[in-house]
């Protein structure tokens, strides 16, 4: 990867800044922060780059959590484990640091929030995952209908041409696709252990478990970048566990999506004739009902949004005891239902992005 010396002066800047919050942070004096930074900066000097310590990438990659201005479950940041990757030969290598971290991450229902940090993009064994998230279901368009996710339809057709195929039902899980720095994608199945999946029941109504809908219990996030004090790495799959409303108010009801609530409508016998029965919002609460009933009832990590809000004001708290004022995206952080049932409803929050963050990147496909 060529390199500028703007490019430089800035990774140097960046670098400067990073290294002296975080060793701040890890309890360090500042002769070891002082001696860490001229190291960096000479070898930024002598190659572009520098290259991060083990304790560096994981205080960065638990710093990037705590700064992700989108994220209301930021209280857990501290909670993250971080697995190097950085040494990965080849997809296969990749793959099995994936599944391993999939596995981990499960740990059969009692979620724990995890990162695989692989090669900085000016490594020359660099790569990019191609899934949004490790776990999603396909999308397939047949006859002017949409079958399963709307939201996987262009993945969906790109896994295809690579060669997969799935069963064409609503919920198939699709492929890990991983892509090495100038060769073909590959593609791999996802070993059964690695993904959970949670049939929905409802705790009142027992027809409910005829519409046959189901989730996965892991969101695995594995499409950002993650950059730390001016290094950026294009593959670093992250996870935490989901809150309820993602599922129930989103994935399973947004329009675009499974467009599930006519359907809940119809099996609770609500007046959908008329906006005002408001048969939308009965239907959503019933639906995220299910949801929290089904994941608590096969003993796997949720929040519920209420819960969620106060988490995150107990963050903002501890943050501002240490000095650290909060920056957030309000329009993420009240969730999409019931938001002004919340402490975060009444709040303003400031937008401006810090470092080290996680980054969306465009699809490589």
């Amino acid at each position: 990867m060529m390199m500028t010396t703007t490019t430089a002066k800035k990774i140097a800047e960046q670098a400067t800044a990073f290294l002296g919050e975080a060793y701040y942070e890890l309890g360090k004096s500042e002769e070891d922060a002082k001696r860490r930074i001229e190291q960096a900066l000479e070898q930024i000097e002598r190659t572009g780059y520098y290259s991060h310590s083990y304790e560096e990438l994981k205080h960065g990659a638990k710093m990037a959590w705590r700064n992700n201005n989108r994220c209301i479950g930021r209280l857990f940041w501290q909670t993250l484990e971080v697995f190097d990757a950085r040494d990965v030969v080849d997809e296969n290598d990749a793959a099995n640091r994936i599944f391993k971290h999939m596995s981990y991450a499960t740990n059969s229902g009692r979620i724990r929030p995890a990162i695989t940090i692989f090669p900085a993009n000016h490594s020359h064994n660099r790569l990019r995952i191609w899934n949004h998230q490790l776990v999603r279901y396909a999308g397939y368009r047949k006859n002017n209908v949409i079958v399963g996710d709307s939201a996987s339809l262009a993945f969906t057709e790109a896994c295809q041409k690579l060669g997969w195929s799935g069963e064409g039902t609503r919920f198939d899980v699709l492929p890990l696709v991983i892509q090495m720095e100038g060769k073909a994608p590959k593609w791999y199945p996802l070993p059964s252990e690695t993904v959970l999946e949670v049939p929905l029941t409802h705790p009142d109504h027992i027809a409910f478990q005829q519409l046959e809908l189901q989730w996965y219990a892991v969101p695995f996030i594995s499409d950002m970048e993650l950059e730390i004090g001016g290094i950026s790495y294009a593959a670093a799959p992250f996870n935490g566990w989901y809150m309820g409303t993602e599922i129930g108010a989103r994935n399973l009801s947004d329009i675009d999506r499974y467009n599930q609530l006519p359907t809940v409508a119809k099996l609770f016998e609500f007046d959908t004739t008329t906006n005002t029965s408001l048969w939308k919002d009965r239907a959503l609460v019933e639906l995220n009902a299910a949801v929290l009933h089904s994941f608590k009832k096969h003993g796997i990590s949720i929040v519920d949004h209420h819960t969620a809000a106060e988490q995150f004001l107990r963050f903002e708290k501890q943050e501002q005891d240490q000095g650290r004022a909060v920056t957030g995206r309000w329009s993420w952080l009240i969730p999409p239902m019931s938001p002004a049932t919340n402490g975060i409803w009444h709040r303003s929050f400031d937008d401006a992005e810090r470092s080290p963050a996680y980054r969306y990147q465009a699809a490589p496909y």
